[in-house]
């Protein structure tokens, strides 16, 4: 029987249906077979020679190595530093497992399932999420032009994992204890163009103001847009203050779309991360802007690989000095 060359053996696996199991395996095989150093080469060839992350100087020289990573010094300010520091990867270990971690992100796996895939402690699994997401969330549009719609969704407050609560506990999947949004409430904004950019924003507890509006949307909304909302009151105040054009849809009274003025792209939004967040059992509020930019990140389908996910997290550097 002659030897079958990679590309059959890649196409016969990707015909296959792999489930859980099947991948863990695969995944455990690969990892044994590939080189120790290439998520080294990655992070060393993406950052290259950075400048400094304390005074921000380009004046630097090379220092020796530290943990398989280049370490450089500042000739202005003398300290060290490496391609991770200042990032939100910084001084975490384990880098050989990354590449298959991020994997496991982008096929929106749960803690304990991305543990068992890559091997790692469920309590690692969890702090790896909480550290790669918020650096690759900030890959996200400068700014939204033309029709812009914006709407905000609930979803009810969660102290998911906090060792002291500050209201008496209830039940996972309960209600709130009065009708309607409310502070037991959080809302997450979602504002959209026609372009398919999308930028989210965690505005806090109970019903969106119109200060938290010109704080969001005011400085990512260019001043020749068109802002289309339903019509409540404080979306309303912010475009007259604002001075933006603005449009609303009635959707209570039953008023889907006027011709082209409508919501329905946010709202489509706003299903699809509820109908997503189900496989993780509840969300704590204070990782909810976290997992909407998770949602983000796979919704706009530009960072599809694991390269360019930690591409983005380690373009997010602290400011010099922070």
């Amino acid at each position: 029987m002659r030897s079958m060359v990679f590309d059959e053996l890649f196409a016969v696996l990707t015909n296959l249906p792999l489930g859980i199991d099947d991948l863990a395996r695969l995944r455990q095989w690969l990892a044994s077979v590939a080189h120790p150093g290439e998520c080294l080469a990655m992070i060393e060839g993406m950052a290259g020679t950075p400048p400094c992350p304390h005074c921000a100087s380009s004046r630097v020289h090379r220092c020796g190595q530290a943990s398989g990573l280049q370490r450089f010094r500042c000739c202005r300010c003398r300290r060290s530093y490496n391609a991770l520091t200042g990032t939100p990867l910084s001084r975490l270990r384990k880098k050989e497992k990354w590449v298959p971690y991020l994997q496991c992100l982008l096929e929106s796996c749960t803690v304990r399932d991305a543990a068992t895939l890559t091997g790692v402690h469920r309590s690692t699994s969890f702090r790896w999420r909480h550290r790669f997401l918020p650096g690759a969330m900030h890959e996200r549009p400068a700014q939204l032009s033309a029709i812009v719609e914006a709407d905000e969704t609930y979803l009810l407050e969660s102290q998911k994992g906090s060792r002291q609560l500050n209201r008496p506990p209830r039940r996972r999947g309960g209600v709130a204890r009065r009708r309607g949004i409310n502070r037991e409430h959080d809302c997450l904004l979602v504002a959209r163009d026609r372009g398919g950019h999308t930028l989210d924003f965690h505005t806090g507890r109970g019903a969106v103001t119109a200060s938290q509006l010109a704080r969001c949307l005011g400085p990512v909304l260019a001043r020749d847009a068109l802002l289309v909302t339903d019509a409540a009151l404080a979306y309303r105040t912010f475009a007259a203050k604002a001075g933006l054009s603005h449009e609303t849809v009635n959707v209570k009274a039953g008023i889907r779309a006027r011709g082209a003025l409508h919501i329905q792209n946010v709202n489509g939004w706003h299903s699809r991360f509820k109908t997503w967040l189900l496989r993780f059992r509840g969300v704590a509020s204070r990782y909810l802007v976290h997992y909407s930019g998770w949602q983000r990140i796979l919704d706009d389908a530009r960072l599809t690989t694991p390269a360019l996910l930690l591409r983005a997290a380690l373009c997010c550097r602290r400011s010099a000095g922070a």
